[in-house]
């Protein structure tokens, strides 16, 4: 009899183990969950141990970079292209996000003890960082209205379409990271090159800068623009500048990677 209800359970368990990822689909789907998806990782039994703390911030801190560049890089490839765009009802916000991290902020505040080893002690502070400038990059995106009518001059498109790469690449690094293992969705693993390129349209555009600013001002005395329209667009450029930046610096610290001051 014993014998009889173990093959039982051993033969329902064989038949049912190729379908447990679509059976979790359906249970998600039939009882979603009430928090925020962005916040998922947050569990407070992490916080008994702080490398569990730390990688649950450290994938807090990605779904939200994710979800604001991606928002960032779809509204600035509309304008660029002067299309309307419109957001899908269930689409996580940048306001979302930027509650995601201030959740993540007071959650790691709340973890138990500082890391034992050096290496912990190193991957704590890079997940900080990149917690900063995640939450820089969403103070600086709740101007973006600012980016709703871009000039549409040669250096203003470049601008934008950097920034906007900037976004796409951001986007792919945070995926990486914020996915779990078993995410049966989990997009593949992202290249060096990814990380490269999305250090290049940021510094790119500090280096652009300068420049600008000073030949949108000169344009003021010779007649070509009011003040108004020249401060406004040297205002517009760097918020370009500030959102590829603090993208590009975020990203890399949650690859543990160390980019210059």
């Amino acid at each position: 009899m014993a014998g009889y209800h173990t093959a039982y359970n051993v033969v329902g368990v064989a038949v049912l183990l190729p379908l447990i990822h679509r059976f979790t689909r359906f249970v998600e789907r039939v009882l979603p969950e009430r928090g925020s998806p962005l916040t998922r990782c947050l569990d407070p039994a992490a916080l008994l141990t702080p490398i569990a703390a730390e990688e649950a911030v450290r994938r807090t801190v990605a779904r939200s970079l994710g979800t604001m560049c991606g928002s960032i890089g779809e509204a600035l490839t509309a304008t660029i292209h002067g299309m309307s765009l419109r957001a899908p009802k269930k689409a996580l916000s940048v306001t979302e996000a930027g509650d995601a991290l201030s959740q993540a902020q007071e959650f790691i505040s709340d973890a138990s003890g500082p890391p034992e080893s050096q290496e912990e002690q190193e991957r704590l502070t890079c997940t900080l960082h990149a917690l900063d400038h995640a939450s820089r990059l969403a103070e600086v995106a709740g101007q973006k209205g600012e980016l709703g009518s871009l000039p549409m001059g040669s250096e203003d498109l470049r601008a934008a379409e950097l920034c906007a790469d900037a976004m796409r690449n951001a986007v792919l690094i945070a995926g990486e990271v914020g996915a779990l293992p078993d995410d049966p969705d989990r997009a593949a693993p992202v290249d060096e090159q990814t990380m490269v390129q999305l250090e290049g349209y940021a510094k790119t555009l500090g280096e652009l800068q300068p420049a600008y600013r000073k030949s949108t001002l000169s344009s003021v005395a010779s007649g070509a623009l009011n003040a108004d329209e020249a401060i406004a667009r040297v205002d517009t450029f760097r918020l370009l500048e500030a959102l590829a930046r603090h993208a590009w610096r975020s990203s890399a610290y949650l690859m543990y990677q160390l980019p210059p001051p």
